[in-house]
């Protein structure tokens, strides 16, 4: 987050489901020490306060009126801004898909103040990667 706020850096991530051991299981792996993490105040993120991580959980109820709980503005913003991406791009979204489509928008969400070098880069990235067959992929 910057000073004022507002999100500089995404990691976005599948899970099998929201679920208190997925969910430690992940905060093991992702998020860098000292890191808050923020949730809607489900069940299941008590996984990732098991996983030693600070979580911040806002209690959010349901409907348009969720969406404007303080302290979760951006995230809705970014989760918005994710599924309309994915929905307005591709014609299906299965689980084996969802970690390159979120990888995708992580990616350019992240670089969004370097677009001038994002070509170029892509261009040489994709010159040197080796061809991946389907079956291989997800």
């Amino acid at each position: 987050m910057s000073a004022d706020g507002r999100p500089e850096r995404l990691r976005l991530s599948p899970v099998q489901g929201f679920r208190r051991a997925e969910l430690e299981r992940w905060a093991r792996g992702h998020p860098r020490p000292g890191t808050a993490l923020r949730g809607d105040g489900l069940h299941c993120f008590r996984g990732v306060q098991a996983a030693g991580c600070e979580q911040e959980p806002h209690v959010t109820g349901d409907g348009t009126g969720s969406c404007g709980t303080p302290g979760l503005g951006w995230v809705n913003t970014l989760l918005g801004n994710v599924k309309r991406s994915i929905d307005g791009t591709y014609h299906a979204c299965s689980s084996r898909e969802a970690g390159r489509y979120f990888a995708e928008f992580a990616y350019r969400f992240n670089r969004r103040y370097q677009l001038a070098d994002l070509v170029p880069y892509l261009a040489d990235v994709a010159a040197r990667t080796a061809p991946v067959p389907p079956r291989n992929v997800g």
